[in-house]
């Protein structure tokens, strides 16, 4: 069986359990649910954040501003040597959390295999105790773009033979049925449908029950039989960029992959914008 190609990205339930009292780590829930699971159990020593509040800008579409996010990092007691453990109760929040990180400079980062389910499951220590933090003072950082690609220069690929893009969201959501997933109200955009060439690749695809990582062997099947070998420029997206950030995290970091962007707008935005073109097999 192969190994990831960046192993150390990746943290186990066991590997954590062991390392609850490590000064140089801070853990860090992403909570999908706002304030709806954090308070009932949480990981001994864990932060929280919910997501939105977290990592967005509060006034415009944007991810928080640096100085916003070095603030968040200060009061969470993250110094620029200290290593974030991303989990949340739902695994592609704890990969978003983690490309908003990079995006804002700190690169010491890392997600717990399997997050929230994994570690009940493993019937690992679970709290409801918040921690003290020692606030901070951590710098304000350049942003790296280096992961992240606008609808413009989505727009401007469509047709490229080098690139392929990858959709991330449920069958219903890429087949133009939905806009978002169910159960619930449908919202979220405009148009159902999705980007024009676009490859579907759902996410839970790439994880067993637990949501751990399938093997190496598994997830490289999966992106090949889309196309998407390691000498293509990938793209990927779903509705809210979540899902997106844990198929670029699978390809970049576990399969290797040189050139991978999230397209952070998602469907949200290009299903809601004038103009973009959208193929939707429902209307076939």
């Amino acid at each position: 069986m192969g190994s990831y190609a960046h192993p150390e990205m990746v943290v186990t339930t066991d590997w954590l359990a062991d390392h609850l009292e490590d000064p140089s780590i801070r853990i860090i829930e992403v909570s999908s649910l706002g304030e709806l699971t954090y308070p009932d159990g949480h990981i001994p020593g864990a932060v929280h954040w919910p997501w939105r509040e977290s990592l967005w800008d509060q006034k415009m579409r944007e991810f928080v501003l640096p100085s916003d996010f070095a603030q968040s990092l200060s009061r969470s007691g993250v110094s620029p040597e200290t290593t974030i453990i991303f989990y949340s109760d739902r695994c592609q929040f704890g990969t978003y959390a983690l490309w908003t990180c990079l995006l804002r400079g700190h690169t010491h980062v890392k997600v717990l295999d399997g997050s929230r389910t994994r570690w009940v499951q493993d019937g690992l220590p679970m709290t409801t105790e918040v921690p003290r933090i020692t606030p901070g003072n951590y710098p304000i950082r350049a942003p790296n773009e280096t992961w992240r690609i606008s609808r413009d220069g989505v727009l401007a690929g469509l047709g490229n033979p080098d690139r392929v893009i990858l959709d991330g969201r449920t069958p219903e959501e890429y087949k133009g049925l939905r806009v978002k997933p169910e159960p619930g109200f449908d919202h979220g955009a405009e148009r159902k449908g999705h980007i024009p060439g676009a490859k579907h690749l759902f996410y839970d695809e790439l994880v067993n029950e637990d949501e751990t990582w399938r093997p190496v062997e598994e997830l490289r099947k999966a992106y090949e039989a889309r196309g998407a070998t390691p000498d293509k420029d990938i793209v990927t997206y779903c509705r809210l960029s979540h899902r997106a950030t844990f198929l670029w995290f699978t390809a970049y970091f576990l399969l290797g992959y040189p050139r991978v962007r999230s397209y952070d707008g998602s469907w949200t935005e290009w299903g809601s914008m004038v103009g973009m073109p959208i193929e939707n097999p429902s209307l076939s």
